[in-house]
């Protein structure tokens, strides 16, 4: 009997102290894993739901749309840095245009026989007409020599009304965006006003009876009525002339540090070459 009860005592020892040890190891799973052993356990093909999980709302500076770092430049400085830019281009390309032999012995600006009648040009040679020719060419270029400083006061009204964010766009764009921009700005009012420029100036140049005389001469030897408007012609050229050279100016300025001749442009410009 008494062994009974010691056997009966022993069992019940061993199994509370188990109980308690289990206690003790689904206490700490819990608190490690986060996982309950008293949970129940779910039929196999059921989902559980997991909380979502926090996600970054750190904005690096690597992010596309941060702004381009100029160093120390203020918006003004760009403003006028851009319009000092513009001045210097349009004023040196203006000033070389408008001397003798500025059209006309640049190779790059020169305007040359009117596509549509260059076959007179041929015809007149293969007569014996060359100089005739020649004469013509030489003075379409006078013409525009004479009348390309009406550009001045046009360009300078687009370059004054430059907004700072115009100023910020052309300095991080192209080689010759400021040059877009100008052209974009003054097209239609320099040809508006070039026109009756160039009218006189192929009047005072002589250029409009020589070319009388060698169209006439071409329609006589050919049976032919060739026409063209000189003026529409001329005009068109002497603008695409001054962008030429405002393009290149331009294009100096940012690629060629001797060519920034001011503080202000040493210092936009320099800011540029580190964007």
């Amino acid at each position: 009997m008494k062994k009974s009860i010691l056997l009966a005592a022993g069992l019940l020892f061993s199994v509370s102290t188990q109980a308690q040890i289990f206690d003790i190891i689904k206490s700490t799973v819990k608190n490690k894993t986060g996982v309950d052993l008293d949970a129940p356990v779910k039929a196999k093909g059921t989902t559980t739901t997991t909380p979502p999980t926090q996600t970054s709302t750190n904005t690096s500076s690597n992010s596309s749309s941060s702004p381009v770092n100029l160093g120390n430049l203020t918006s003004p400085q760009i403003s006028s840095g851009l319009k000092e830019a513009l001045t210097l281009g349009v004023t040196d390309g203006v000033k070389k245009l408008a001397l003798t032999d500025g059209f006309f012995k640049n190779e790059a600006v020169k305007i040359l026989m009117p596509e549509k009648l260059r076959k007179i040009d041929t015809t007149l040679r293969s007569l014996g007409m060359g100089s005739l020719a020649d004469e013509g060419v030489k003075l379409l270029n006078r013409a525009a020599e004479d009348a390309v400083t009406e550009s001045a006061p046009i360009f300078t009204n687009a370059i004054t009304s430059m907004t700072i964010t115009d100023a910020k766009n052309i300095l991080l764009g192209t080689d010759n965006a400021a040059t877009n921009y100008l052209q974009g700005k003054t097209q239609s009012q320099l040809f508006t006003a070039f026109q009756p420029k160039v009218k006189a100036s192929l009047g005072k140049v002589g250029a409009d009876t020589v070319w009388k005389n060698l169209i006439s001469k071409y329609n006589t030897f050919t049976g032919q009525a060739v026409t063209t408007d000189l003026n529409e012609y001329v005009t068109t050229e002497t603008i695409n002339g001054v962008f030429k050279m405002v393009a290149q100016k331009e294009s100096g300025i940012r690629n060629t540090p001797a060519m920034r001749t001011t503080s202000i442009l040493q210092k936009v410009f320099g800011a540029q070459d580190n964007k």
